[in-house]
């Protein structure tokens, strides 16, 4: 196996720290423009990142432009990695958030789209803060990795690999033949959509800040929120979460089908297996929910702040498709305590933290597409006993599927479901109880957000020792990045020269 090369990596480490620090001085400027006392600190944060990424980059020119297999992971994993310690500094620096701890917590939440968070007071942060903390969610979600592809070519550098090892799902779909036009048409499809919803959030009433930070969290399927209680602040405003549900059911569908519907191909998206289900597992555990809620829970005990405006039925339905899409999608915002309606639904809902959005979106999760090919293989798996010598290829979309690609999504849920058991058992360990530690351990790793227990919708992960918050930020790794991609990095044969 040839030595790593490891020039390329620094270079693109270098890139990475640069456009993180360009991002941060659009924080700066939102400082600036909110007169809110931390321009300098943040301005600061973002000149340390610049340096440093303009360090890396000009002591590894003269590199061998190519990533293989190996850089790739390491690239895309590190690469959050540094993301992530880079993007800590405008926390620590302006004093927003105790503790290096706390701040890369916070950090790897927000990049990992899982929107977890220790904050206790979020509308005492100052803006240019909460503006960074909304960006890093938005940086995130359709992957820096991708958005470096785009960047890569000027640099005389592939970025095949890369792409493989981050994008989302069991394949990477390309909508052209050359990897960086995909990842620029996926960038304008996720700019398109997150310019559209800030101004339809504007129109609906919230401020422009709120909006373009929700537009933010909502297409990265994040979940900070610029509220101590989340999208329950405007729980009389249905509209506004109306608007959230319409961009969480996007942000959770295949970006390839949103390329499609623009291009006029309405016919594949509705003929997509993935995205039929997709419809109907929302379609269908909203019902559920709904009728629950309606004739069994009171949906105003865990309203935060507004009573409904629309009548109970309205209320029922709302709250209910609201909470099933923010979970399916991993986006983790909170229009109501749902661990307070019922335990049959709080079981439902741990449920759906396994579920997950659609290969190719910004959700994290098993995803829609892992569960059907695995449903569908075990309904066969019952016909081959009975018929032993038949040919019986599992389908998808019309297609064979490969027994490689069924026995990787078999591998990728048995290594899921062990990540969950494991991470589980380490939180119990610090003295967590069972509740707490299952939900935390599933919402970490399905990057999803609020859990339950102590971690509920109504809480936050400040409660967590210091060990507990790394060790959950490393379960937001590993989802994020679809577990084989950190987790092949930990394997002695992956760093053997031979």
């Amino acid at each position: 196996m040839p030595r790593l090369n490891y020039k390329i990596i620094l270079h693109v480490m270098g890139l990475l720290l640069l456009c993180n620090g360009g991002f941060m001085l659009l924080a700066t400027l939102v400082s600036w423009f909110y007169r809110d006392g931390v321009t300098l600190e943040i301005s600061t944060a973002a000149l340390i990142t610049l340096f440093i990424g303009t360090l890396l980059m000009f002591t590894t020119r003269g590199h061998s432009k190519e990533v293989k297999k190996r850089e790739g992971y390491i690239i895309v994993t590190f690469g959050w990695i540094f993301m992530a310690l880079s993007g800590s500094l405008p926390y620590l620096i302006s004093e927003s958030i105790p503790g290096f701890t706390n701040a890369f917590f916070e950090t790897m939440s927000g990049y990992t789209t899982t929107g977890a968070s220790i904050l206790n007071d979020i509308e005492a942060i100052p803006k240019g803060i909460l503006f960074w903390r909304s960006l890093t969610h938005w940086i995130g979600g359709m992957g820096i990795i991708v958005l470096a592809i785009a960047i890569l070519p000027l640099l005389g550098i592939g970025g095949m690999q890369l792409f493989t090892a981050e994008s989302p799902g069991p394949s990477a779909d390309k909508l052209k033949p050359r990897i960086t036009d995909t990842a620029k048409r996926l960038w304008l499809i996720y700019v398109s959509y997150t310019v559209a919803e800030t101004i339809l959030l504007w129109a609906a009433g919230m401020t422009f800040f709120d909006a373009i930070n929700h537009a933010f969290s909502t297409l990265s399927t994040g979940g900070f929120s610029t509220k101590n209680a989340s999208l329950a602040y405007w729980n009389d405003n249905p509209l506004i979460q109306y608007i959230i549900i319409l961009f969480m059911l996007l942000a959770g569908s295949n970006f390839v089908l949103s390329y499609f519907a623009f291009k006029g191909r309405i016919s594949k998206v509705l003929h997509d297996d993935e995205f039929k289900w997709y419809i109907y597992f929302i379609a269908g555990f909203t019902a559920i929910s709904a009728l629950i809620v309606y004739f069994q829970a009171d949906v105003s005990i865990s309203s935060i702040d507004h009573p409904m405006v629309w009548g109970a039925g309205e209320s029922a339905f709302r709250h209910s498709l609201f909470q099933v899409l923010t979970v399916i999608t991993t986006t983790g915002f909170v229009s109501a305590d749902y661990t307070m309606w019922t335990p049959f639904l709080t079981i439902l809902y741990f449920g759906l933290f396994f579920l997950g959005g659609s290969a190719g979106s910004t959700a994290g999760g098993v995803k829609v597409m892992r569960h059907i090919i695995m449903i569908k293989n075990g309904i066969i798996e019952f016909k081959r006993t009975l018929h032993p010598n038949a040919i019986l290829p599992v389908r998808f979309n019309g297609k064979s599927i490969s027994k490689e690609i069924v026995f990787n999504i078999l591998g990728f849920f048995i290594l899921y479901m062990l990540s969950f058991i494991i991470g589980a058992v380490v939180l119990a360990s610090l003295g967590l109880d069972f509740e707490t530690a299952i939900g935390g351990a599933a919402s970490s790793l399905g990057n999803i957000g609020p859990a339950f227990g102590g971690l509920s919708p109504v809480n936050n992960f400040d409660m967590l020792p210091d060990f507990g918050k790394w060790w959950t930020a490393f379960l937001m790794l590993i989802g994020r990045l679809e577990l084989f991609t950190v987790l092949i990095i930990l394997t002695p044969f992956f760093w053997r020269n031979r």
